[in-house]
Order: structure tokens, then sequence, then C-alpha cells
């Protein structure tokens, strides 16, 4: 689960950073976090950085810091697969931890997949979460505001779409919540 970002958009009423923002009375974070952990895939890694989420991420969590979180998105997937590799994984399954209502049941049916790379995809449009085989990891940019969507653009002969349920808008701004 990729959550280091600094939420730029986000322009808080009371200064709290968007993962930490109240969603249906519990903060934004703690959806995602609680639907990829009740998919039960294998090891849950939360990658975070611009926010401090101690006591935000479930116990069976292994919390990565990014310390360049702010040098886009792809240090944090490189955070997740570098952690990933150090438990000998052969695949993640990435989503992002400002959507709060993608269903464990999109986890499961994207990880399900036995292509190197395989999308959600919500009435037709790709969205998270992502699988990625370790196949593909060295295949992924180091930098940038980019993660896998370059890869599975450039690569769609290993793309698998699965179709899923739920609503995987994310949260850039207050009006969003």
């Amino acid at each position: 689960m990729l959550c280091a970002g600094a939420g730029s958009r986000y322009a808080s009423p009371d200064g709290r950073h968007k993962l930490l923002a109240l969603f249906r009375g519990r903060p934004l974070v703690s959806w995602a976090l609680e639907s990829a952990l009740e998919a039960a895939l294998g090891p849950a890694i939360a990658v975070a950085g611009a926010v401090d989420l101690s006591g935000m991420v479930p116990a069976g969590y292994v919390v990565v810091q990014n310390p360049r979180w702010d040098a886009g998105i792809a240090t944090s997937l490189q955070c997740g697969v570098a952690a990933a590799r150090e438990r000998g994984l052969d695949a993640i399954v990435v989503g992002l931890g400002d959507q709060p209502l993608v269903p464990a049941s999109a986890w499961k049916a994207v990880g399900a997949s036995r292509f190197p790379i395989a999308v959600a995809t919500y009435s037709g449009a790709r969205r998270n979460p992502v699988r990625l085989a370790s196949t593909v990891w060295d295949e992924l940019p180091l930098s940038g505001d980019q993660g896998a969507r370059a890869l599975v653009r450039e690569r769609p002969e290993l793309v698998e779409e699965i179709p899923c349920e739920g609503d995987p808008r994310d949260v850039d701004t207050a009006d969003d919540l």
C-alpha cells in the first residue's frame, strides 16, 4: 500500500494530512489498509513517507519508510518492491492509501491473476490495485510521478484487466471527501 505522498492538493481546514482526515468517522487511510489486509494476499507492506502513520497501520503490516517520498510515487513503489524482494515474494499487489472504497474483493481478484501485470477495472476504466509479478519489477520507473502506469501502457501483452466491484475514486482534495 503506497501511503507516502505529501497530499499537496488537499487543503485541509484543520491542517491534517489527507490520509489522516476523517472519512465516515475513521482516518481515510484506514479504509484502504484494512481492505488490503482483509484480502489476505500475503505479507502486507505499507510504504510511508510524508506523514507519520503510527497508530494508523493495523497489526499485520510491515511499515517501510520512503526517505525520498518527495521524489515521486515511483520511489515509493521501489521501496515496496525492495521490501518484497527481501521477503522473497514473486509478486506484489499495489494500491493507494487514498482510495477508501476499493473493497477486499478487488484486491483478491487482482491478486488471483497469473499474468505478469493485472489491473483492476471499474466500468472498463483501469485503476488500482495492480498486480506486478517479479518478472517486471526491473522495468518499473526509479523516480518521478508515475508508478506502473507507463509499464502497463508500454507492455500491453503482459496485462490482464480484472473487472472489479467498488469505487476507485481517490481523495485528492477536501471536496473529494
